[in-house]
Formats: structure tokens, C-alpha cells, sequence
């Protein structure tokens, strides 16, 4: 029982330290957008959340100590916002920023399934 509330602890920190450093790092205030309505935002805010929750699964079911889920679960994460990152500066076709400001869901759509998706690959990546 400790173990399991000592993972889930880790697990539920590292997602919500993820979270916030998107928040911090990103152009888009997604929680300000939301709370003003903004579907566009949700999408984005929602699709990190499961990238990141996916990268953090696979963190701590292929861990074989605590401090071994933290450390590849802070690299997950890292990961995960880096690789958003350079996703975001690939398309080129939009401007992000902008496009969610807009709540251009078509946008924040896809940027929900990139989340996702990174999330899966990073997560396939943490395994031994």
C-alpha cells in the first residue's frame, strides 16, 4: 500500500509540474481561455494532460525503484514539452498562438492529437 501511494504521489506531482511549466512556457494562458469559453484551449490543455499522463504511465510501470520513475518520469515530461515544442514550430501553415487565442478548435484539435501522440511515443521510448 505505501508503494502504490508512493507512486501515485510521484505520478500526480510530476503530471501537475508538467502542466504547469506548459502553462508557464506557452504564449496561450489555456486556463484563463477556458474559463472564458474558449473549446479551442480545452483541446490543448486536454491533449497535454493524456500526453503527459500516458508518458508518466510508462514511467512508473517500467520503473524499478521510486526514484527511477522520477527520473524518467522528469525526463518524459521534458521531453514532452520540448517535443510539442518543435512540433508546433513545424507547422508552419498557422500561427498557433493566434489560432488558439481565436479558438480555432480545428487547430486545437490537432494539437490535442499531437500531444497525444508524442505522449505515446516518448512513453514506448521509457521502457527497458
Amino acid at each position: 500500500m505505501l508503494n502504490f501511494l508512493a507512486y501515485l504521489g510521484t505520478g500526480i506531482f510530476l503530471l501537475v509540474i508538467g502542466l504547469v511549466l506548459m502553462e508557464i512556457t506557452t504564449k496561450n494562458k489555456e486556463f484563463r481561455l477556458m474559463a472564458n469559453g474558449n473549446l479551442a484551449a480545452s483541446y490543448v490543455l486536454g491533449g497535454r494532460l493524456v500526453g503527459l499522463a500516458v508518458v508518466l504511465y510508462s514511467s512508473a510501470a517500467n520503473s524499478i525503484s521510486l526514484a527511477d520513475m522520477f527520473l524518467w518520469g522528469g525526463i518524459g515530461v521534458l521531453a514532452q514539452i520540448v517535443l510539442f515544442y518543435i512540433a508546433e514550430w513545424i507547422t508552419p501553415h498557422f500561427n498557433v498562438t493566434q489560432s488558439i487565442d481565436e479558438d480555432n478548435r480545428a487547430v486545437g484539435f490537432f494539437l490535442m492529437l499531437l500531444s497525444i501522440s508524442i505522449g505515446i511515443v516518448i512513453a514506448g521510448c521509457l521502457t527497458y
